[in-house]
């Protein structure tokens, strides 16, 4: 009888469970979008629905069990991934009290505050956790201290959201170091909480959960969980870790100088390490890998999955109704006609997302400039203008890295759902100037979920053994060296068009894309 792991994964813009066999096999997919609103009254806020979204992941899991026919007790494990930075905060009987999503901006005037403690806070608090105030929880749990000390008060334990998952699944609370570093209160080295951090910023040391490594063994699936769900409570549950590091698991990138692009809503540029050394010049990320004694430099890209979901939601009618006649997809329709646009997209420049500075870290107002009123210039070359643009960011960041480890990846392996377009990872190729790997599972986020719970529940003995077992690459893209001249131009054109969009922002005369609290 064949036996199944199970991944659930909550990114930012949608939720997908999928079943895999023991072999990395991707069997059953079930997936919703979904979306967190904004709170009116606090403008940048971005909330988390408890209700609704667990609803959204049972009913997946209860749907995915029904279409596959698999006896659930032959699902041995399960575990979870999720997007970084979504928090939630509990009380002492686990009763969730507050959540947000991970683009939460309402912290303007923690982070203010914070900056009147000292010139240097971020940067000590950065030398020390790998974070800064851009995008962890010091400001937000601040922000819940400030307008609701209620809630403030009340609250005893802190965790991300595939931690989350993990607790509704056992009612067991804890967190695992791949996300919760990047709440900005861990010791990076050392992978576990650092209670200094939050007396250095006026918040409650003694709200951290239990520490356990990507991999372990949490708990069973709880009798109510299997009763709403219908899985089977002799199925084990097993911690998991963020998005970006278990996709990096699920595209076998765990080794010294292992380098991935993982192109989701956001696109994150991932270097891998096994030490870690953080400077003064040091203006990226740094998270702990989801395997023990091993680090990830990291740069990000806003948006680029959700900027193609716009545009075809947008501008792309005519697509969905042929999309219902021939039962070819939206963004296959345009990747054809895409392709007929010479690479560089006959001098458009797109702008949504910097390079990544993290102690300065906004975006300038999303624009397409220098194209002209000619049939050259339709839906189709603005189409390809979004993936060029995010192929300049991830450049950008790719160089930033490169100057604080003064290395460089001989190839990348590109996963998530970008990957699956053969013209945006012949663009990656040609603008970096690289090999460009792609894995056979494209969901690498989700195999990396799975494999996290083959390891937990025995099936692999290690991570190495697992990766050996199931990750598979299916294609390789060489950058064309006709290509290539036309994108060097094309990227200095970018970089000086973009210093003047973002300086047009920085004036007020138009409006950041997005800005990171307290900038």
């Amino acid at each position: 009888m064949e036996k199944y792991l199970m991944a659930i994964d909550a990114g930012t813009g949608s939720v997908r469970v999928i079943l895999f066999d023991t072999l990395g096999n991707e069997h059953f997919v079930t997936h919703s979008e979904w979306t967190h609103n904004e709170d009116k009254r606090y403008p940048g806020s971005m909330d988390f629905d408890i209700n609704k979204n667990i609803g959204i992941i049972s009913n997946l899991i209860k749907e995915i069990l029904s279409k596959s026919k698999v006896n659930p007790e032959n699902i041995l494990s399960i575990s979870t991934t999720s997007m970084r930075e979504a928090i939630v905060l509990y009380d002492e009987n686990g009763k969730e009290l507050w959540a947000c999503a991970n683009v939460d901006s309402r912290s303007n005037d923690e982070v203010a505050n914070l900056y009147k403690i000292s010139d240097t806070i971020e940067a000590d608090i950065h030398h020390v956790s790998g974070q800064t105030f851009s995008l962890g929880a010091i400001p937000r749990i601040l922000w819940v201290k400030n307008n609701i000390p209620e809630t403030y008060h009340k609250v005893k334990y802190v965790t991300m959201l595939n931690d989350w998952i993990t607790y509704r699944l056992t009612d067991v609370i804890s967190v695992e170091p791949s996300n919760g570093c990047t709440t900005g209160l861990f010791d990076i080295k050392k992978r576990v909480w650092d209670s200094t951090i939050p007396e250095k910023v006026d918040l409650r040391n003694d709200i951290f959960p239990i520490v356990n490594e990507s991999g372990s063994i949490i708990g069973h699936v709880t009798e109510e969980f299997a009763a709403l769900t219908g899985l089977s409570t002799q199925t084990l549950v097993v911690a998991g870790g963020g998005d970006a590091q278990l996709g990096c698991i699920g595209m076998g990138v765990i080794n010294e100088g292992d380098a991935a692009v993982l192109g989701g809503s956001f696109w994150q540029y991932e270097y891998t390490t096994n030490q870690v050394e953080i400077n003064d010049d040091c203006k990226v990320r740094v998270n702990c890998h989801a395997l023990p004694d091993t680090w990830q430099y990291e740069a990000i890209a806003f948006f680029p999955g959700l900027i193609m979901r716009w545009f075809r939601d947008t501008f792309c009618e005519l697509e969905a109704f042929l999309q219902k006649e021939s039962g070819e997809s939206i963004y296959a329709q345009m990747e054809k006609r895409a392709q007929s646009v010479p690479a560089g997209s006959n001098g458009m420049i797109c702008t949504f997302s910097d390079k990544m500075n993290y102690f300065s870290w906004k975006h300038a107002a999303p624009s397409f400039v220098d194209f002209k009123f000619d049939r050259s210039f339709n839906k189709a070359t603005f189409y390809r203008a979004i993936m060029e643009n995010a192929a300049f960011v991830t450049k950008g960041n790719i160089e930033a890295v490169s100057n604080i480890t003064n290395m460089s990846p001989e190839s990348i392996v590109f996963g998530g759902g970008a990957s699956k377009s053969d013209l945006w990872c012949q663009i990656v190729a040609d603008v970096l100037n690289i090999k460009v790997k792609v894995p056979v599972v494209k969901e690498s986020t989700a195999l990396g979920a799975a494999i996290c719970a083959g390891v937990g529940a025995g099936v692999y003995r290690s991570f190495n053994e697992a990766i050996d077992q199931v990750v598979k690459f299916e294609k390789s893209f060489e950058p064309n060296e006709s290509n290539r001249f036309i994108y060097e131009e094309l990227y200095k054109k970018w970089e000086a068009i973009y210093k003047v969009q973002l300086d047009l922002a920085d004036q007020g005369v138009t409006d950041h894309m997005w800005i990171a609290p307290g900038i």
